[in-house]
């Protein structure tokens, strides 16, 4: 599986340069911009639905970013279904939960350790509303939100998607964590949908100040479509460096760690001993 990815990414490499970026969305200063290895970075991570490497590389957008950044070829989600995915992403632990059902959890957290720790950040929910983070109508999804399983509520640190244009352009938090409604993420729509929001949501991202100066852009699949191997395409966008794949074997787990590193902060549960992602990263 890894060999077709790889000979996939290779052949969208030699058309990425026919690709047309729409300039009003910043799409084309991916892979551009100053770095500047002294600044603290933003990181920004946005996490997609249900989709193996080769129907993900289907969307044009995404092959484009897969033939022009940093590629894990060897990246593979936690279990199934998505809920002990998305705890694994943010507390290095599924929990032992085997459902995508909600369940209340001891605040041992990515977030409340940013928080303790000094660290801004921010969970941006696209469709959030006034129901909150467990009563918000379809399509949004409480189980795509793991912030809300710690402590049984929702930390202020978890807004609307609506708020990160206005966050890019005054306050970008250390850490962004970005979730698309059930259509954009691709789990209720066609590829090509969510293919067509990434393009938007990456352009706002790579446009910025923040990601500009350092900064480092995930994207990951919580789990494929459901096969033993489980992988899934993980990007990681920064500023300057272009085209970098790894074939090392990293998970959830590995970006969790590869997060907290960045971040300065102790790792969580099974990202203790997971291989951080410093040859995509570096």
């Amino acid at each position: 599986m890894i060999n077709r990815v790889t000979l996939k990414i290779k052949r969208l490499q030699k058309v990425a340069g026919a690709l047309v970026v729409v300039a009003g969305l910043g799409a084309c200063s991916v892979g551009g911009g100053h770095t500047d290895h002294g600044s603290p970075r933003h990181l920004f991570l946005i996490v997609m639905e249900n989709k193996s490497p080769q129907q993900a590389l289907a969307g044009v957008y995404t092959g484009h970013l897969a033939a022009t950044e940093g590629v894990a070829n060897n990246y593979r989600a936690i279990t199934h279904p998505s809920v002990p995915n998305y705890l694994a992403l943010t507390s290095g632990s599924t929990w032992g939960i085997q459902d995508d059902s909600y369940h209340k959890l001891p605040t041992e957290d990515l977030g409340t350790q940013l928080t303790a720790a000094g660290v801004t950040w921010r969970a941006y929910m696209e469709g959030l509303g006034d129901g909150g983070c467990l009563n918000s109508p379809v399509p949004y999804d409480p189980g795509h939100n793991p912030f809300a399983f710690y402590g049984g509520r929702c930390p202020g640190n978890v807004v609307p998607l609506t708020q990160m244009a206005g966050d890019l352009n005054a306050n970008t938090p250390s850490f962004s964590w970005i979730t698309p409604d059930m259509c954009h993420d691709t789990h209720n729509c066609p590829v090509a949908t969510g293919d067509d929001w990434l393009k938007q949501m990456v352009g706002q991202i790579t446009y910025s100040a923040a990601w500009k100066n350092n900064g480092v852009l995930f994207i990951t699949w919580d789990e494929d479509d459901g096969s033993a191997s489980n992988q899934v395409l993980t990007l990681v966008l920064t500023p300057g460096k272009g085209h970098r794949e790894s074939s090392a074997p990293y998970d959830h787990y590995s970006l969790l760690a590869t997060i907290e590193d960045l971040l300065g902060v102790g790792r969580l549960g099974h990202a203790a001993q997971a291989q951080p992602m410093n040859d995509l990263v570096g």
